[in-house]
């Protein structure tokens, strides 16, 4: 068996593991891609891209690709019990990006794999899993399972384990997470979209008594609307559109429905996010709720923030910035999991008086001058 020699590898080829090789070849960091998937990229279950991400995708002329794809979100609205609560607009959130968008995953990832394999041809390695890491004072070997099930090896001075919330990096180097897991119980769905015209390019949250519904415009003419529900078993398409239809008054085709996925929510963090010359990013080093939409977005940011730090290490010797960088990173994340623990529970099922402080209390901090802030916080301005 060969040993291949590259400055890092990348375990996990989503789209945290592939901007952070873009970044690093970008620098002339020579990179490999360990991807233990063997299709293509499918489905659109994280769609959000938020300012800073669009500013971070610049550095490899990202931006403009994804820009000619995505959908701009240029309002978020409040509603409920068919009333409009207030607006934030987002037209003061970025310098730049004055807007959030949005973009079916799968189409993210396959400009990310565009992209590297201009900056890096051959780089992403797909059907490879990794199985042993073995680290030392100047490198770190690799061993894993190629496409043919036969062994391969490399030998890099760094590794990233971006391979997501079941990191099997994460386990080599056996670090612990600690979190919890939340009984909040969700079901989302692709639509064409049926708003009326004004509203097209506003991501709607309506907060009415009996649970929330979230909605974004997505391309295409299509709608994401995202609805807690008691249990999401055996919530079909017809049924979706039924509840978002009762709640909000708004009353997408089932027919029309091109993904349908239920999930729960929990938060992890990991205990230690580099040991030695390995390091995590994305879920592997913190999972928090897809309320929100901040989870694949704080994945590109520390790869953002490691990418120059790990060229540089590279082209000086340096053992890693670990200690630095992951309470940087880390506290982010934190951050926006607290943030995540806000929205869900402003979404929470309540009776008919507290419905109605909610409301009140809405009306109240969407009418306020600090609402700008609030824009730019749900923009992830700060992270």
């Amino acid at each position: 068996m060969t040993t291949e020699r590259v400055d890092v590898l990348v375990v996990g080829g989503g789209p945290v593991g592939l901007f952070a090789a873009a970044l690093l070849a970008a620098r002339g960091v020579r990179v490999a891609v360990w991807e233990r998937r063997t299709a293509d990229p499918t489905g659109s279950r994280a769609i959000g891209i938020h300012p800073p991400s669009l500013d971070a995708f610049a550095a490899i002329g990202l931006d403009g690709p994804v820009l000619a794809e995505a959908t701009r979100v240029r309002t978020g609205v409040a509603r409920s019990r068919g009333r409009t609560l207030g607006t934030l607009a987002f037209d003061r959130v970025s310098a730049t990006h004055p807007y959030v968008v949005t973009l079916d995953q799968h189409r993210t990832e396959c400009l990310l794999r565009d992209r590297l394999a201009d900056l890096a041809p051959g780089a992403l390695r797909v059907g490879t899993t990794l199985t042993g890491l073995e680290r030392h004072p100047d490198h770190v070997d690799a061993t894993g399972t190629g496409p043919d099930g036969g062994s391969v090896a490399v030998r890099a001075s760094f590794v990233i384990g971006a391979d997501g919330a079941r990191s099997a990096t994460r386990d080599l180097l056996g670090i612990t997470t600690r979190g919890r897991d939340y009984p909040d119980h969700y079901v989302m769905g692709d639509f064409a979209d049926v708003e009326d015209t004004a509203a097209r390019s506003a991501a709607i949250v309506d907060v009415g008594p009996a649970g929330v519904v979230e909605s974004f415009p997505l391309p295409g003419g299509r709608r994401r609307y995202v609805v807690l529900v008691p249990d999401g078993s055996g919530v079909d398409a017809p049924r979706l559109a039924s509840i978002v239809a009762e709640r909000t008054g708004t009353a997408p085709d089932g027919a029309s429905c091109t993904m349908l996925s239920g999930f729960r929510v929990r938060r992890r963090e990991a205990n230690r996010v580099g040991v030695g010359r390995v390091v995590l990013a994305g879920d592997a080093a913190h999972e928090i709720s897809p309320i929100g939409g901040q989870g694949m977005n704080l994945g590109w940011l520390d790869a953002a923030e490691l990418a120059p730090l790990l060229a540089e290490a590279v082209a000086s010797g340096a053992p890693g910035p670990w200690p630095d960088h992951a309470r940087r990173r880390q506290a982010v994340a934190r951050r926006a999991a607290r943030q995540a623990q806000v929205n869900m529970a402003l979404g929470r099922p309540l009776g008919g008086l507290g419905t109605i402080g909610r409301e009140a209390l809405l009306r109240t901090v969407l009418s306020l001058p600090t609402a700008d802030g609030l824009a730019g916080v749900y923009a992830m301005r700060w992270a």
